[in-house]
């Protein structure tokens, strides 16, 4: 997980920020900005934004790196410390609490507002960029195109899949959204992959997931990479979540990319669950059902 930078927020001025705002523009263009294109970046003069780089420095919101020139990028940290601003300029959040998970390109903490949410900043691109770029459509025709970029595009296609499917679909409830990070509902339960589940209520969990998955369909979105890591289940039933490289159902692959979550989501439970679930199980037959939304029971699809 990447350090949280909520604990220096109170120490930063505005000043600082017009600086880091300031090398966030100049990312648009290249990966290391140019100290000389930081004042006008910025709006603050030479000396103002000599003083600011050490404070960032400091504060590891920014690196430095001399090349031709002497050229600055954002950390991760410094990128989060923009959306934390933001979202606490629109009264979006009033403070950051514990971490609620951690995952391959993700990092969510709990917040607090009117009520304690959770706060998903995206990571995408930042360990595994190139890997990121290849596969994902929304890099692949940039030349240019930095983890910040990949990074707030996932989250902004997240966001967008949110606001499309709830209150819907059992997604979380979308609050916020800026550059990178997401403002949501804390999820109700346990991650599925965790839950250990009563052998009479195997069969009903797998239905309610695969009946969300049809909801989804209908409202014209594909999940894409639906496991037992971004299903969550509560007392009050299940929640589909990471939708970041959800499809539109009139995608080209959207039926396949169906037939494949349909498939892994079937086949976690079979090998968890081999018991309740029946073997020979008609993934075709059940993703034509999903997609029309005629689906009721699993078992009326076993061979």
């Amino acid at each position: 997980m990447v350090r949280n930078v909520a604990g220096v927020m109170a120490e930063l001025e505005s000043e600082d920020f017009y600086l880091l705002s300031g090398v966030e523009q100049g990312m648009r263009f290249s990966e290391w900005v140019n100290r000389e294109k930081l004042p006008k970046n910025s709006g603050l003069t030479k000396e103002e934004v000599d003083y600011r780089i050490d404070r960032c420095m400091t504060r590891e919101l920014i690196e430095r790196k001399t090349i031709q020139y002497e050229g600055y990028k954002l950390t991760v940290e410094g990128y989060d410390a923009l959306a934390l601003r933001t979202f606490a300029q629109r009264d979006t959040i009033q403070g950051v609490g514990a971490p609620l998970g951690v995952g391959k390109e993700s990092d969510v903490l709990e917040v607090q507002s009117f009520k304690p949410l959770a706060l998903k900043f995206h990571r995408e691109g930042y360990t595994n960029f190139r890997e990121v770029r290849r596969e994902r459509d929304y890099t692949s025709d940039n030349h240019h195109v930095s983890w910040l970029y990949t990074a707030r595009k996932a989250a902004e296609r997240e966001y967008d899949a949110l606001e499309t499917l709830f209150p819907q679909v059992s997604v979380p409830r979308p609050v916020d959204h800026n550059r990178h990070a997401i403002v949501m509902a804390k999820l109700d339960g346990v991650e599925l992959s965790k839950a250990k589940l009563a052998s009479e209520q195997v069969a009903g969990v797998l239905g309610l997931i695969l009946d969300e998955m049809a909801s989804a369909y209908e409202a014209g979105l594909v999940h894409a990479d639906m496991s037992e890591y971004n299903v969550a289940v509560g007392e009050r039933g299940i929640t589909i979540f990471d939708w970041p490289q959800a499809v539109p159902t009139d995608h080209d692959n959207a039926r396949e990319l169906l037939a494949r979550d349909v498939k892994n989501i079937v086949g976690y439970f079979r090998r968890k669950y081999p018991a309740e679930i029946p073997d020979g199980i008609d993934i075709d037959s059940l993703t034509d059902a999903v997609a029309s939304n005629d689906f009721e029971r699993v078992e009326e699809f076993s061979a």
